[in-house]
């Protein structure tokens, strides 16, 4: 077998092993390899981030030309922002009418500025929630 396939073999069984991991597992697993772990509780998103790790350590990362495209990309814009500054998103929550107005800063509830509508959306509903979720600007 050549040694490029005999490589390409072992990297998919590793994935392979990587997808059958619990988040126990694959906690350990990123901190014998590359140190502390990010702090996710996603068991998939935590399995697809140490499956590309693994790829792109064997195979090497991203290019030249889209490690340059992402830094010209700028910082990412908080969901929500695009509906435009002024946007009024508003819901019924536990028998209230919420409304978070959408400025050049962040979010607004009542007099209070968020950086992200998520944020918004956990300090409304005192609970984690995802900000484009709870304002059912997208479905999951």
């Amino acid at each position: 077998m050549h040694e490029a396939s005999v490589e390409q073999h072992a990297v998919e069984q590793l994935v392979a092993e990587i997808e059958a991991m619990d988040l126990d597992a694959l906690r350990s697993f990123w901190r014998a390899h590359y140190g502390a772990p990010p702090p996710l509780r996603s068991t998939p998103l935590l399995r697809r981030l140490l499956a590309w790790r693994v790829q792109a350590q064997a195979f090497g990362g991203l290019d030249a030309d889209t490690r340059k495209a992402l830094s010209k990309s700028g910082p990412v814009q908080p969901e929500g922002r695009q509906l435009g500054i002024g946007a009024r998103l508003t819901r019924i929550w536990k028998g209230r009418e919420v409304t978070v107005v959408v400025e050049e800063q962040g979010f607004r509830w009542e007099d209070q500025l968020f950086p992200s509508l998520s944020a918004a959306a956990t300090a409304i509903a005192g609970t984690r929630w995802n900000g484009p979720r709870f304002f059912g600007l997208r479905d999951s």
